[in-house]
C-alpha cells in the first residue's frame, strides 16, 4: 500500500472572483479540460453559477463559475451580484484573480477587502494571463496582490491559455478542501443541462463582434431540441435570441440576414460536438422591451 492510498480523499467547492474580464471562465474551462463556461471579451458574459468538475488523483474540485462583481445598473446586474454573494457564502475556497497585464486598482482592492465577509472560506490569490506579460510585470503584480491581504493560503501565477501552473493551482486548491468523497461521478464535467449549454453557445456566438452596449441586452431561450424524425444523424434546435429594442434586433440580424447567418454557423460548430450529430439550427430574434429592468421578464428568462 502506497502513501497515496493512505491519504484521505478531499472534495469541495471553489469559486474565482475578480473584476469582469480577468479570465475566470477561461480558467474554469482550462481546469475542467472542457468548455463548460462561455467566454467573451465583453464584461458580464457569465450570468449563472456554472459548475465545472475537476477530478484529480487526490479528490475532486467543483468550480462554481460566477459573474464578475460590478456596480449594478439594472435589476439583472443586482441579481447577478446577489448570486455571487450567495456562492461566496457557500464555497470552501475563494480564488481571487488579477491579470498580470494590468496594475492592481481600486476595484481589485475593493473586492479583496470584501472577502472579509466570508471568513469560512480559505483564500488563494491568482495572477492570470502570465503568457501575455513580461517577467518584471508578473513580479510586480505578485507583490501587489500579495500585499492586498495577510491571509492568502497561496499566491500563484498562471496562464489558462498555455496551461502553465494549472496543476500547481489544482493541487493547492485540493489541499485546502475538506476530507470527503467525490461529489460527482467520474466523467461528469458539469451539472449544466444540455438546453442551458446550447443556449450559452448561441449567446457566445451572438456576442462576437457586437457593439459595447448590446451584450448586456442579449439573452437566449430554447424552444425545442429534438432528433429529426426518421434520422438519427440530425438534431433540430429551435431558439430565440432576445434583445431589448428594435434597433438591436436589426444589428443582430444584419444586412439581409448576414449577421444572424454567421451567428448560426458559429453556434452550430459548438453545438454539434455536444449533441454528437449534425444540427439544424433555427434562430429567431425577438424584442422584449427593457427586459433587464423588468422582474417578470427576468423571471421568464431564468434570472
Amino acid at each position: 500500500m502506497t502513501d497515496a492510498d493512505l491519504t484521505p480523499a478531499r472534495s469541495g467547492f471553489v469559486t474565482f472572483v475578480g473584476r469582469p474580464n480577468v479570465g475566470k471562465s477561461t480558467l474554469t474551462n482550462a481546469l475542467v479540460g472542457e468548455k463548460v463556461a462561455i467566454t467573451s471579451d465583453k464584461p458580464q458574459t457569465t450570468r449563472r453559477a456554472i459548475r465545472g468538475i475537476v477530478n484529480r488523483p487526490g479528490g475532486q474540485l467543483v468550480i462554481v463559475d460566477t459573474p464578475g462583481i460590478h456596480k449594478p445598473r439594472t435589476l439583472l446586474g443586482q441579481r447577478l451580484n446577489d448570486l455571487v454573494e450567495q456562492v461566496l457564502g457557500d464555497v470552501d475556497v475563494i480564488g481571487f484573480c488579477v491579470p498580470a497585464t494590468e496594475k492592481v486598482g481600486p476595484g481589485d482592492r475593493r473586492i479583496a477587502d470584501s472577502l472579509d465577509g466570508y471568513p469560512r472560506a480559505k483564500k488563494v490569490a491568482i495572477v492570470t494571463k502570465v503568457d501575455a506579460a513580461a517577467r518584471d510585470e508578473i513580479t510586480e503584480r505578485l507583490m501587489e496582490v500579495d500585499s492586498l491581504r495577510e491571509d492568502w493560503a497561496a499566491v500563484i501565477p498562471l496562464s489558462a491559455v498555455t496551461d502553465d501552473q494549472l496543476d500547481v493551482l489544482s493541487d493547492e486548491l485540493l489541499k485546502l478542501m475538506p476530507e470527503g468523497p467525490a461529489l460527482y461521478e467520474d466523467g461528469v464535467v458539469t451539472d449544466e443541462s444540455l438546453e442551458d449549454r446550447i443556449a450559452e453557445i448561441i449567446r457566445e456566438a451572438a456576442l462576437e463582434g457586437v457593439r459595447d452596449e448590446l451584450p448586456h441586452s442579449i439573452a437566449v431561450t430554447i424552444e425545442d431540441i429534438a432528433a429529426r424524425e426518421g434520422r438519427d444523424d440530425l438534431t433540430d434546435v429551435f431558439a430565440n435570441i432576445v434583445v431589448e429594442r428594435d434597433s438591436q434586433k436589426a444589428i443582430i440580424i444584419g444586412r439581409k440576414g448576414s449577421r444572424l447567418k454567421d451567428v448560426g454557423a458559429r453556434a452550430r460548430a459548438g453545438i454539434e460536438p455536444l449533441v454528437g450529430t449534425k444540427v439544424f439550427l433555427s434562430l429567431h430574434v425577438r424584442v422584449a422591451k427593457e427586459w433587464q429592468r423588468d422582474p417578470k421578464q427576468l423571471g421568464r428568462l431564468g434570472f
